[in-house]
Parts: C-alpha cells; sequence; structure tokens
C-alpha cells in the first residue's frame, strides 16, 4: 500500500502536524506499506533542523528525522518555503525542497492521501 500524508499547520500550535508525522511514522514501520509526506504553507516548518524547545514539548525535526530512516520520503513546497525565507540548508537531511509538480505525482501514486 502507498500512503500519502499531507501535513499543512505550522509545527507548533496544534497539533495537526504533529498528528500527521505521528501517523507517518506508525505506518512506515507497518510491512509492505510505502509513505510519503508532503508539507504545505505553516508546516514546511517541521522540517527545520536543529529546534530548540522547551523541555516537554515534542520535536518535529526530530520526529521527522526519524521517519526517515524508516524509509518515509518528504518533500517541502519550494513557494511555501520561499514565502517563510527557508532554504533547503535549513531542513533536516533528507527532507527537500518540492514542488506542485511533485505533490501533484506524489497524488496519483498514492493508494490512499490523508491531510492533516
Amino acid at each position: 500500500m502507498k500512503m500519502l500524508v499531507v501535513c499543512n499547520d505550522p509545527p507548533y500550535g496544534t497539533e495537526r502536524s504533529w498528528n500527521g508525522l505521528r501517523l507517518a511514522g506508525s505506518l512506515a514501520q507497518r510491512e509492505g506499506v510505502e509513505v510519503r509526506v508532503f508539507l504545505l504553507g505553516d508546516a514546511v516548518g517541521c522540517a527545520v533542523a536543529g529546534q530548540k524547545l522547551p523541555n516537554g514539548y515534542y520535536h518535529l525535526d526530530r520526529m521527522l528525522e526519524s521517519a526517515l530512516r524508516h524509509g518515509v520520503e518528504v518533500g517541502c513546497c519550494g513557494t511555501c518555503m520561499d514565502a517563510r525565507g527557508i532554504g533547503e540548508a535549513a531542513l533536516v537531511q533528507g527532507a527537500h525542497r518540492s514542488s506542485l509538480e511533485e505533490f501533484t505525482d506524489w497524488t496519483l501514486w498514492a493508494d490512499q492521501t490523508v491531510s492533516f
């Protein structure tokens, strides 16, 4: 099965992106499941490396790094990155600057798509 998880919300302030990444990580550990994550809008901030948070907060950059180690492919909307002044060098290793064209391809690739 091929799953596409789409996150739209900012990394912190709501739990939507956190829940989306939790699901992606869990799916990636299932046999026979391929997972891709596409980050849109404020969710591109989830992929910024080296986030500094108070104790007790979840680290979405670390969650993405774990998902990447489990074979998840992570694309970040390039237009959304530009609007927020985020360069590709700021992303966690393995995540990449992407495009609407790739997002379209991934949507057609997926058997199921879930959006957060």
